[in-house]
């Protein structure tokens, strides 16, 4: 196996992390312009395997759906949910723990890129292409309402993490 699918997603979490890196290296001072890349680029990856990757495997496996990619759904809603509200200091360590626990899941040995890799090995050409064709996501101003946190909030509890146990 050539892992070129594993690659791809995991040189695009790297560059993810690079931009929130940048955004918050002074978290009294976030750069909004960076955020902004950030926020629209793991929007962007997030389609990209909700839309071809998570599809193209459950169809690779008789339409049986994988073990993790309920769990991953829920991750994906919850970081949804988080660049819906402004970054904050508390925001901001939240992702960071969010994406290191989700892309873990994904990135280990045996985890859902290597499966989704396995499975659908005699597509890896046609997924790239599809996958290289995925559009941004459009994005709206953040919303600074307590609704939009606590939405968040409960996308999080959902997912298995506790956003107030997580800021302290």
């Amino acid at each position: 196996m050539n892992k070129l699918l594993y690659q791809f997603f995991t040189n695009d979490h790297r560059r993810i992390e690079l931009l929130l890196d940048k955004a918050t290296e002074n978290i009294n001072d976030i750069q909004m312009e960076s955020y902004h890349l950030f926020r629209t680029g793991l929007l962007k990856h997030i389609k990209m395997e909700e839309k071809i990757l998570f599809p193209a495997a459950q169809k690779a496996n008789r339409g049986v759906p994988l073990p993790l990619a309920a769990k991953l759904r829920l991750d994906h809603g919850a970081l949804t949910a988080l660049m819906v509200v402004p970054p904050s200091e508390g925001v901001i360590k939240v992702i960071r723990h969010v994406l290191e626990k989700h892309d873990i899941l994904e990135e280990q040995p045996g985890g859902m890129y290597e499966v989704c890799e396995k499975l659908t090995e005699d597509e890896t050409q046609s997924l790239l292409t599809q996958l290289e064709l995925v559009t941004e996501v459009p994005v709206h101003p953040h919303n600074e309402a307590v609704y939009a946190l606590q939405s968040a909030k409960n996308a999080l509890l959902r997912a298995g993490f506790n956003f107030d146990e997580l800021i302290k």
